[in-house]
């Protein structure tokens, strides 16, 4: 059983609804479902969700705070006040700032930026930044994507008669700073209608309250923001981000077109995930690893040559962060080791290491909550002020802005999101920290929520997905969150063809097929599975709808984002030269795809091989073959685990006999998946199943030579160079004529008896044994993989 890595669950809409809505809109059932499992279920829904524009947007007088910042700002503008704009260091913080920029010069305001830097100062609104902008004349500070937790620093702003209009999206605390004016849609007694707005989303609808309408190339900044910070891409946030896509692909603003270049975008064909996985981490390198200004300059430069200039820098800043990140990852999982108790996970992980850069960390939880599927929490320490700062990302189970208010008392700062969130802390409070977080999520996450899961959107057959349907489905995009890429379930498929691909070997392409209807699908960074799979197994695969083009052709093609492969399953690979390092590397590379942990997992082997395992795998369970116990415990993990959560299991050496092999099979009662790791017999040695006619050639080969008592060994020898049978066979063949007494054995010598009683072969225990033990080996040792592997598998279904 090669499990699926996620637990895929699909939320569909009724199927009369879906019926009426592909008759409707003249959409096939397909697409009428995507609309449905995202809760659209009306023909006028749907035509908002498809075609909603910017006339669709909210009234930006709705958001609480909005009537009496606009005024203020006006008064500004007209008087010439000197404005501070005070932004964050990520993603939406620079989309929001650089926004905000455009505003001003669109209205000729006096103006300044602030953006803290990351590592110096920190997340938020800073005193020392307030008495700089009170030297600087400043009567009004705007924050944008910032602002809403900064109790005690408004009431500093205040006291130097600086008034302060707060533009966040962030969870507001309990208490509420007493700013001049709050806007935030999540504030309580906001009346707006969508909760979901970026910072960069907020600020703009403080544009758009001022201007009465703004530009529409702005909304290439707000798609920028909305998208890097995660949000969701529905209601207002659909639209705003669907016309700065639209409008980005043919952009005047040279940042962006320079930005575009050197992450390799095409410009004409810009989508959400170009934004994601392109723009949007260069952006954030600015700010992870130096300062935010310079993508900010980026973003607002009219000259093309600064673009390109800037563009470059924070490229390669973007190299340099994912070695920092990859660096960090391999230091955090060594001492994650030290957190694991019997292979056990913490509930929530938190990780600290002196000097880890805090512009990063968030990354690196990213990349632990993928290995374990834990709440993760990485902090960088300051080793000289033992000053913590840290980011958080949690699963879907966990509130994470929750959680860390459940222990705020020993935080010197947090603020966040559900599923993500910052925090500062000395390092005396590092370990009470990290114990009440892990008392908070035991009394809230069950043991279903550690179980990863993807949504998904249904399951369907791959003639379901004509090219024509592939590119109807586009008319749901921009993807993102809340709205992701269509992800479709197709079981029962046939693997045809499978080759890996790229460099190194690093990617996967198969062929499946499915009732006369062929597709290709890519499985980027999994070419290690090749190893697992054969043509002609039965998959269920998950896979994201896509086109590929080459030379002018156009077809459809999925995107692998996850496989199965149902019923019991066999993996060969025999020969192995070491097959105990073997061990860790198989089970690295399949844990996810088998929701394996250490009590899950076991090794046997032959003790007369091989007297202990050549590697330390005490965490493992190890089991030998016993001749008179059957298959014993060998270690102390053997002892604890037991045999009955065993699912996987390596088979070092192959069993000493056929029962042995059946004790194995009967054993391990869930079993699912073994891999075979012994090496092959040598020839002179292979067994045959035995038949009459070769027990009576070699009975009258052994008249002939032994009338009188010969040397057991010179008889064998003999007789294993007239029968063509190895030497091995010969000698078990003579355990089979001293059973019943057709021969006798006695001090190395052989005596044939002249009139043995009658008895037939089948009587035989020896004859039995030797027939099964060929047969094991016939297969074990020498049958090429489809035999070997079916015939094992035949073995476990026998067994359970």
């Amino acid at each position: 059983m090669f499990e699926s890595k996620y637990s895929w669950k699909t939320t569909s809409g009724s199927e009369e609804k879906v019926r009426i809505l592909s008759e409707k809109l003249s959409i096939s059932p397909i697409t009428a479902s995507l609309l449905a499992s995202r809760g659209i279920e009306s023909a006028e829904v749907a035509d908002m969700f498809l075609n909603g524009n910017l006339e669709s947007l909210h009234d930006p007088y709705l958001l609480l705070g909005m009537e009496k910042a606009v005024p203020r700002i006006q008064q500004a503008i007209d008087q010439g006040e000197h404005i501070l704009i005070y932004g964050d260091y990520d993603a939406d913080g620079v989309s929001s700032t650089s926004l905000m920029i455009y505003f001003m010069r669109y209205v000729g305001a006096s103006y300044d930026i602030y953006i803290p830097h990351r590592s110096n100062e920190g997340y938020g609104l800073h005193n020392h930044a307030l008495d700089w902008a009170h030297q600087q004349g400043v009567s009004l500070v705007i924050t944008v994507d910032t602002g809403i937790s900064a109790v005690e620093q408004i009431a500093y702003a205040n006291s130097l008669g600086i008034d302060v209009i707060v533009t966040d999206h962030h969870e507001p605390p309990e208490v509420l700073p007493e700013a001049y004016a709050l806007i935030n849609p999540k504030q309580p007694g906001c009346p707006y209608p969508f909760k979901g707005l970026a910072g960069v989303g907020v600020a703009y609808k403080l544009a758009q309250a001022v201007l009465k309408q703004s530009p529409i190339e702005w909304t290439e900044i707000v798609a920028i923001g909305t998208i890097a910070d995660l949000m969701p891409l529905t209601g207002e946030n659909r639209i705003l981000v669907s016309r700065g896509l639209e409008s980005m692909r043919r952009t005047s603003f040279p940042g962006i077109r320079a930005l575009m270049e050197v992450s390799g975008i095409d410009a004409g064909a810009v989508t959400s995930t170009n934004v994601a996985f392109g723009m949007a981490p260069r952006i954030n390198a600015s700010g992870r690893l130096d300062h935010a200004g310079s993508a900010v300059a980026l973003l607002t430069t009219e000259d093309a040559d600064q673009a390109q200039q800037l563009s470059h820098s924070l490229d390669e800043l973007n190299k340099e962060r994912q070695q920092v990140v990859e660096t960090i990852v391999q230091e955090a999982l060594l001492q994650m080791q030290s957190k694991m108790t019997n292979g056990s996970v913490p509930d929530v992980i938190v990780l600290a290491g002196e000097g880890w850069n805090v512009g990063v960390v968030g990354i690196v939880a990213s990349k632990i909550l993928e290995r374990y599927y834990r709440p993760v929490i990485i902090l960088g320490i300051d080793p000289e002020t033992g000053m913590c700062k840290g980011s958080a990302r949690s699963i879907p189970g966990l509130d994470i802005y929750e959680a860390l208010t459940s222990c705020k008392n020993l935080m010197d700062h947090y603020g966040g999101h559900p599923a993500a969130a910052g925090m500062s802390l000395q390092r005396e409070q590092l370990q009470a920290f990290e114990e009440a977080l892990n008392r908070y999520a035991a009394q809230v996450l069950t043991e279903e929520d550690f179980n990863p899961v993807t949504a998904t959107d249904g399951e369907w057959r791959l003639s379901d997905i004509p090219l024509a349907v592939v590119d109807e489905m586009e008319m749901l995009a921009p993807f993102g969150m809340a709205n992701p890429v269509p992800k479709l379930i197709f079981r029962g498929t046939q693997l045809v063809e499978m080759r890996k691909m790229g460099k190194d070997g690093k990617h996967l392409k198969l062929v499946v097929r499915q009732e006369g209807t062929r597709i290709e699908a890519v499985a980027f960074g999994r070419g290690d599975l090749a190893e697992l799979l054969e043509e002609g197994m039965t998959l269920d695969i998950l896979g994201e709808v896509s086109v590929n083009e080459w030379n002018g052709s156009r077809k459809p093609q999925l995107m692998l984002q996850d496989m199965r492969i149902p019923g019991p399953q066999v993996f060969d690979l025999r020969e192995t030269r070491k097959p105990w390092s073997e061990v860790q590397r198989i089970y690295d590379m399949i844990n996810a795809h088998m929701r394996l942990d250490h009590r899950h997992i076991a090794a046997v082997f032959n003790p007369s091989i091989e007297s202990c395992p050549k590697l330390e795998l005490n965490d493992y369970s190890l089991w030998v073959y016993d001749k008179n116990a059957g298959i014993s415990a060998f270690n102390d993990a053997a002892d604890t685990y037991g045999k009955d959560l065993v699912t996987t299991l390596f088979m070092i050496h192959t069993p000493d006999s056929a029962d042995q092999l059946d004790a194995l099979m009967g054993s391990f009662k869930n079993l699912s998946n073994v891999f075979l790791l012994h090496s092959g017999r040598n020839k002179v040695e292979q067994l045959t199943i035995p038949n009459r006619e070769q027990f009576k050639l070699l009975y009258v080969l052994l008249m002939r030579m032994a009338a009188e008592p010969i040397r057991e060994q010179e008889a064998l020898a003999r007789l294993s160079l007239q029968s063509s049978s190895t030497l091995r066979m010969v000698t078990m063949m003579m355990d089979v004529f001293e059973e019943l007494s057709f021969i006798e054995r006695r001090d190395g010598f052989i005596t044939v008896i002249p009139k043995p009683p009658k008895r037939e072969l089948s009587s035989s225990i020896h004859f039995s044994a030797l027939g099964s033990l060929a047969e094991m080996e016939q297969h074990l040792l020498y049958a090429g993989t489809p035999q070997c592997t079916s015939w094992m598998i035949s073995r476990m279904e026998g067994a359970s």
